[in-house]
C-alpha cells in the first residue's frame, strides 16, 4: 500500500527519470561463448540449467567465462568435488512470461537443478507480480517435466538502488519495489517443494557494475555465481546425488 502511495507522490519525478535512463542507457551485447558445456574434472556430479534475462546472458562482460553460468558451474564443481554440466537459456529484455515462452521452444539437456535470474524486466515493463511469480513457477514445472530438474532456485532480484545508472529518487523507488518482489517470492515458494528462493543480501556493490550502470561487471557476476553455488551446494551435499 505504501509503495502505491509513493508511486502517486513521486510519479511526476520518477517517470521522466525512468524514461531518461532508458533513453540514455548503453546498449551492451550479450556475452559471447557456448550456451552449454561441462566444467571441472572427474565424474559429473551435477547438471544445472540457468534461465534468465540479460544478466543471465552476461550483458556487461565479454565472454560466458566472465558471466554467471560458467563461474556457477565451476564453483559448484569445487564444492562438490567433480564436474558440473551446465546449460544457459537466456535473452536480453525477457520478462518472466517471455522467458517461459523461450524455454518452451528450447531443447533441454537433462538437469538436476534449475536457476532463474528474472524480475527486473517484470518491474520495468509493468508485469503484474502475480503473473510474474506464476510464470517462474511454470518455468520450474517445465524444467521438472522436460529436463528432470528436482529443484529450481529463483534468484532474488538485485538491490536496484545500487544501480549507478539510476538517479534518486528513482533508485530508491526501484530498490523498494525489488524488495517487495523478493518478499513476495519468498512467501510464494513456501510449500512448493520444487521451488526455492535464493537470497542475494549483501552481494550487490555499486562499484562493481559495467559501463552501462545497469549490469554487473565480472567481479559482481563472480559474487552472484558464488552465492548461488553456496545455496545449491548446501542442499545437494545433503541429498548427494553422486556421479551421474
Amino acid at each position: 500500500m505504501w509503495l502505491h502511495a509513493a508511486t502517486l507522490v513521486l510519479g511526476p519525478v520518477i517517470l521522466p527519470q525512468a524514461r531518461r535512463a532508458r533513453a540514455t542507457a548503453l546498449d551492451l551485447p550479450e556475452a559471447e561463448g557456448p550456451r552449454r558445456g561441462v566444467e571441472g574434472h572427474g565424474p559429473i556430479r551435477l547438471r544445472v540449467v540457468l534461465v534468465g534475462d540479460s544478466s543471465a546472458a552476461g550483458v556487461g562482460v565479454d565472454t560466458q567465462d566472465q558471466a554467471v553460468a560458467v563461474p556457477l558451474a565451476r564453483a559448484l564443481g569445487r564444492r562438490l568435488g567433480g564436474a558440473v554440466a551446465w546449460q544457459l537459456v537466456a535473452r536480453t529484455g525477457l520478462t518472466s512470461p517471455q522467458a517461459l515462452e523461450l524455454l518452451r521452444t528450447t531443447a533441454l539437456a537433462p538437469a538436476h537443478v534449475g536457476v532463474t535470474m528474472l524480475g527486473v524486466n517484470d518491474i520495468t515493463k509493468s508485469v503484474p507480480l502475480r503473473y510474474a511469480l506464476r510464470a517462474r513457477a511454470a518455468i520450474g514445472a517445465h524444467l521438472a517435466q522436460h529436463a528432470g530438474v528436482q529443484r529450481t532456485w529463483l534468484c532474488a532480484l538485485p538491490d536496484m538502488e545500487c544501480f549507478p545508472a539510476l538517479p534518486q529518487p528513482l533508485a530508491w523507488y526501484a530498490g523498494a519495489h525489488a524488495r517487495r518482489v523478493n518478499r513476495a517470492q519468498q512467501r510464494f515458494v513456501l510449500g512448493r517443494a520444487r521451488l526455492a528462493h535464493a537470497e542475494m543480501a549483501g552481494v550487490m556493490d555499486r562499484r562493481l557494475f559495467s559501463s552501462d550502470g545497469f549490469h554487473p561487471a565480472q567481479p559482481l557476476y563472480a559474487r552472484i555465481a558464488e552465492r548461488l553455488a553456496q545455496h545449491i551446494a548446501a542442499e545437494v551435499s545433503q541429498s548427494d546425488p553422486g556421479p551421474v
